[in-house]
């Protein structure tokens, strides 16, 4: 082999290994940075009175006897129980991680978590309020008093 093309080779072997590695480096990092339904899991039952349940076919989890949070079937994606503004916010952030769930259900604030993109901060941010929403609408349920029934409703029921 001449020394210009051992030269030229070596310089490809060069440039192709260290993309190689970097591309390698990437991917490594992202596995090792990526949420899974693991740690989604964890940091919602770590949240006081979580506890996990089942709602159609996917676990649920709930404070106050109100879900606060839920992991999909697929469990590649969770959601959070936010308020709209909340919502709007999570997104404007991190428009790759948060999008707002389907129909009227995105529109009141539910918001999906792609955890492959998730940083963990900013989920564990997002259930917190989360959580923190779900006690405050169990208390204003609770203290709500009970309107006492007119003498046309006792009627009616009879």
């Amino acid at each position: 082999m001449r020394p210009e093309a051992f030269e030229a080779r070596f310089e490809y072997e060069r440039r192709v290994g260290w993309q190689r590695f970097r591309i390698r480096r990437r991917a490594l990092s992202a596995l090792i940075t990526a949420m899974g339904p693991h740690e989604f899991r964890r940091m919602a039952l770590a949240m006081e009175g979580a506890v996990e349940g089942a709602h159609m076919g996917h676990p649920d989890f709930r404070v106050s006897d109100r879900i606060f949070a839920t992991l999909h079937s697929d469990e590649r994606s969770g959601m959070v129980a936010l308020t709209p503004d909340q919502q709007q916010r999570f997104i404007g952030d991190d428009p790759d991680t948060f999008t707002p769930e389907n129909g009227a259900w995105g529109r009141a604030g539910y918001t999906r978590v792609r955890l492959a993109a998730a940083d963990g901060e900013a989920v564990g941010e997002a259930l917190t309020l989360a959580w923190q929403n779900a006690i405050n609408k169990g208390n204003a349920k609770r203290a709500k008093p009970r309107r006492p029934s007119s003498p046309a409703r006792r009627q009616a029921r009879r």
